[in-house]
């Protein structure tokens, strides 16, 4: 018997990490065709943007969720209808000698198509219920001064009467334009006021929009930019910053590279930068070095045993994301080079998941990419540690032999570390900066692919 049928098309698992994102763009509206792992629509998490594609053929029968909505991980945003071929009696067991073919996906299960009625979304939690707030809930009441008294008056729309991140947003707005913002019927008790979240200083008192003269240009930013900004500012709140800066001769590794990089690209199909010989060189200093793969948790040093070197990426559309190389210390050289090319390009091309961006434990950047001598990055949170390598440039050094000084023409570089002297002293700090220059101007000129 041949009968419509409905797929159901869930929000995808995007990390450990992940429990929700924000729907960007639907490139599907109800009506449309799709086809299997046609893409149907982008999505955004607090790390990467990524696409769903569609899990069977068929048609888009509805979507569930607005543009700019954010969405658990796991709740069915859209629906497909399909023509399938379904027996009308009960399954029998498989006969012998016989099989049945699996779904290739888990998460597209088959149902009969009937009208979608939704699951009440304001249905209040019971006025006894310690209600629940999401991290990224409380970090926006904490940012624009909302106290937990007032936070508890706002009406939720999510789940059992939670507050969403729309719920907040809208009553910023609401209270931005001097509109009266939605309350639950009831107040919170004044007793709540000794429980509010803390507010900054800057913040206590909203600003008056400038008027801008003269011939200026306004310019929102988009997502990501928010993302970056809120992150390094947070960055320099949390951590004490201190940097430290170092030069090195890394002729060696020049010329070795310079020597090597036809017969590499040929044998192994890639090309080889210098991104992955300073990783190389940064990892021997680490197990060295350990306190620099560390997080702060409190009064606690957490020292990660796994090396997960992050790099820093340049976007085509200027911005900057950091995706991550698990397990640096346990790859050879060819193996961190088709890593470095494989998340290079993946950034470049919108193809990162949310794990390739997660779970690092020190970040190096290379400044010398656009030009700069060094830099005095910025620590990529929870880590304490970032290195910046500088441009390569000839210069006149004063080389020293046991015959005597002379001068010569040597490939130099600039290599800053900024760390966090929460834990990480400039006695420490100086050291590894240090062992890492000498790392790079040992480079062994005779080595082997």
């Amino acid at each position: 018997m041949n009968f419509m049928s409905v797929v159901d098309l869930v929000m995808p698992r995007l990390g450990e990490s992940i429990t929700e994102a924000t729907i960007l763009k639907w490139l599907k509206k109800p009506g449309d065709k799709v086809s299997q792992e046609e893409t149907v629509l982008e999505i955004a998490t607090d790390k990467v943007d990524s696409e769903v594609p569609s899990t069977a053929d068929g048609v888009i029968a509805e979507v569930l969720y607005k543009e700019n909505e954010v969405v658990p991980v796991g709740q069915v945003i859209a629906r497909i209808r399909t023509d399938s071929q379904v027996a009308s009696t009960p399954e029998q067991p498989v006969s012998n000698g016989g099989s049945r073919k699996q779904p290739e996906y888990e998460e597209a299960r088959l149902v009969e198509e009937i009208p979608y009625q939704p699951a009440s979304r304001n249905s209040p939690a019971p006025a006894s219920a310690v209600r629940f707030y999401s991290p990224l809930v409380l970090n926006i009441a904490a940012s624009e001064g909302i106290s937990m008294s007032e936070l508890e008056a706002i009406e939720g729309t999510g789940q059992d009467g939670r507050v969403s991140k729309k719920d907040i947003i809208t009553y910023l707005e609401r209270r931005k334009n001097g509109a009266p913002a939605t309350h639950k019927a009831e107040e919170a008790p004044a007793a709540s006021q000794a429980h509010d979240l803390p507010t900054p200083a800057s913040q206590q008192q909203y600003a008056p929009t400038i008027a801008y003269s003269g011939n200026t240009e306004i310019i929102e930013m988009d997502r990501m930019r928010k993302m970056i900004a809120k992150h390094m500012t947070e960055s320099k709140r949390i951590s004490a910053h201190v940097t430290s800066f170092a030069e090195c001769d890394v002729t060696h590794m020049v010329l070795w590279r310079e020597k090597i990089k036809k017969e590499f690209e040929q044998r192994e199909g890639e090309k080889i930068t210098f991104t992955p010989l300073f990783i190389e060189g940064v990892v021997k200093c680490i197990k060295r070095y350990p306190l620099l793969n560390s997080s702060v948790d409190g009064d606690r040093i957490i020292i990660k045993k796994d090396i997960n070197i992050g790099m820093a990426t340049a976007l085509p559309t200027g911005n900057l994301i950091v995706p991550v190389i698990r397990n640096a210390d346990q790859l050879n050289l060819t193996g961190l080079t088709k890593q470095v090319n494989h998340l290079a390009n993946a950034a470049r091309t919108n193809k990162l998941r949310p794990d390739d961006t997660s779970g690092g434990t020190f970040t190096l950047t290379n400044v010398g990419t656009f030009g700069s001598i060094m830099g005095t990055p910025i620590i990529n949170q929870p880590q304490v540690a970032i290195m910046a390598v500088g441009t390569i440039k000839k210069r006149p050094v004063v080389i020293e032999t046991e015959q005597g000084d002379s001068i010569a023409i040597r490939h130099m570089m600039y290599i800053s570390l900024s760390y966090d002297h929460r834990i990480v002293d400039g006695a420490l700090g100086a050291t590894f900066l240090n062992a890492v220059a000498k790392e790079f101007e040992n480079f062994d000129p005779k080595r082997n692919l």
